[in-house]
């Protein structure tokens, strides 16, 4: 998969923005940087009022009673029960970057509700008691619900809390079913104000609880992400976000460890540039990864000592028989006859990685021992030392980053020799044939399962695009919610990243 080229001006804008993020000190560096723009933002926005909008929707307010004084009839008791929300419309809303966090306002709200009523009194002049029930609609209108939230980096997750919190209603109208025409004006000037705090408190402690249940999901992601039984990427954040005017920028970690290496935490503190003149792009993400990420994990796999392949098939077996090496090492043939041979290929350091501006390389350092099966026996006859460079493209693949290399070049040198001394130049087009129909597809099926970016299970990355950098590359996408984000919350322990 090719590159796709992102204008200018947003590549020079998003690449200060994330050098800011490896330039600060005091802070613990983290070397995958993923910027949330204008465009994303404004997609948590209406999946986190949408699930507001689900919660509310059939709630059940506080019943409200109190005794009223209606003139002629004297102190009449009345009751509200079974306040319901049935229906709220969220017209226009905003989502803006503040100093601690972000501010979130819903305006021009309207609600529904519905609700049962009673009312009874006794007069002197009707010593018995008199009742009536029914009941009634409630209709609020231009309703405004403003939320400030603060983020922080806790113990490698974001920790959330609510800075600032107001709700305004600015019309409520209520019409009641049934009743006496002498009981509604006194109704409506008796209950209007308690249903108005009835209804700014239900929506503040819904808030409230929200943003804990939120912020405990948040708390419990895993701070690892398993790769295969072998390694683990490290997905805690560090340091404080990064908050722009129209953008919110997270740090991960992004070192690949050692899968049952234990992972320790230290608390950093560092302040970061709070606004920056960010134009940005059309997709909601921008993920970088920094070259020591895929460093990382070449060191790993060597020193789980996977980096070790013994060759005994090849697409044309001939090359794995003495017989094909007669003249160009006639020791071999002549001390090992049409014997068959395996080759041991061991990687001598783990592989350099390297990301220019158009692929993304390596330089691997291996020997190759030549082995001959002679009878039941196994014997090692000469090392070749092979440096070869290799470059590819990656792809996203579902929420995976892989990739697929092609052989670039390579040397050989002679380390030792018990079939005499031969020279690699009558060798350099059998090991190219080797190199490339054995050793670059067995390379290539494990690039092509990849490895996971952080991305918070339930979200799928939609319509990638990679751009290449020196040391660095940029994923530009969009993401699509799959799952229930209710559901998440209520089982945040089972998630992944």
């Amino acid at each position: 998969m090719g590159h796709s080229q992102k204008p200018l001006p947003h590549l020079i804008l998003v690449f200060l923005i994330i050098s800011t993020f490896t330039v600060r000190s005091g802070g613990e560096e983290g070397f995958i940087s993923i910027i949330i723009s204008e465009k994303g933002l404004g997609f948590i926005k209406d999946l986190v009022i949408n699930e507001a909008v689900r919660s509310l929707t059939t709630l059940r307010l506080p019943v409200i009673e109190r005794s009223i004084r209606i003139p002629l009839i004297g102190s009449v008791h009345a009751t509200l029960s079974n306040i319901t929300i049935s229906d709220i419309d969220v017209p226009s809303s905003t989502i803006k970057t503040g100093e601690e966090g972000v501010v979130m306002v819903a305006s021009n709200v309207t609600v529904n509700m519905s609700m049962d009523w009673r009312y009874s009194y006794a007069t002197w002049l009707i010593p018995i008691e008199v009742s009536d029930r029914g009941s009634a609609t409630i209709w609020v209108d231009g309703m405004e619900v403003g939320v400030s939230v603060g983020m922080e980096i806790q113990e490698g997750t974001l920790k959330l809390s609510v800075k600032e919190f107001g709700c305004y209603l600015e019309d409520i109208s209520i019409n009641l079913e049934g009743g006496a025409s002498w009981f509604y004006q006194g109704f409506v000037d008796a209950f209007e104000a308690q249903i108005r705090s009835s209804v700014e408190t239900t929506i503040t402690n819904k808030v409230s609880e929200g943003t804990m249940k939120l912020d405990s999901f948040l708390q419990n992601l895993p701070k690892e992400v398993q790769v295969d039984d072998v390694s683990a990427l490290n997905v805690t954040l560090v340091n404080d976000p990064l908050l722009g005017d129209s953008f919110i920028g997270f740090e991960v970690n992004g070192l690949f460890t050692a899968k049952d290496e234990a992972t320790y935490f230290r608390s950093f503190h560092t302040n970061f540039l709070s606004s920056i003149s960010y134009d940005g792009p059309s997709e909601m993400l921008v993920i970088s990864l920094d070259e020591a990420v895929f460093n990382s994990a070449s060191t790993i796999y060597f020193k789980a000592g996977l980096m070790h392949r013994v060759v005994d098939k090849v697409p044309d077996q001939s090359y794995l028989n003495t017989a094909r090496w007669r003249y160009i090492i006639p020791q071999l043939y002549k001390k090992y006859p049409n014997d068959d041979m395996k080759l041991n290929i061991s990687l001598s350091s783990p592989p350099i990685m390297r990301i220019t501006s158009h692929d993304i390389g390596a330089t691997i350092y291996s020997d190759m021992t030549v082995d001959v099966v002679d009878g039941y026996e196994t014997v090692s006859v000469a090392c070749i030392s092979i440096v070869a460079t290799a470059s590819g493209v990656l792809e996203v693949s579902g929420n995976n980053l892989a990739g697929q290399a092609e052989l670039d070049d390579f040397s050989l040198e002679l380390k030792w020799s018990n079939v005499g001394d031969f020279h690699m130049t009558l060798i350099q087009s059998v090991m190219r044939a080797l190199l490339k129909t054995v050793v670059m597809p067995f390379l290539n099926l494990h690039l092509k399962k990849g490895f996971p970016l952080p991305i918070i299970h339930g979200f799928t990355i939609q319509n990638a695009a990679i751009q290449y950098s020196n040391s660095k590359i940029m994923i530009y996408s969009n993401v699509e919610y799959i799952d229930s984000f209710h559901d998440h919350l209520k089982h945040p322990l089972a998630l992944r990243a």
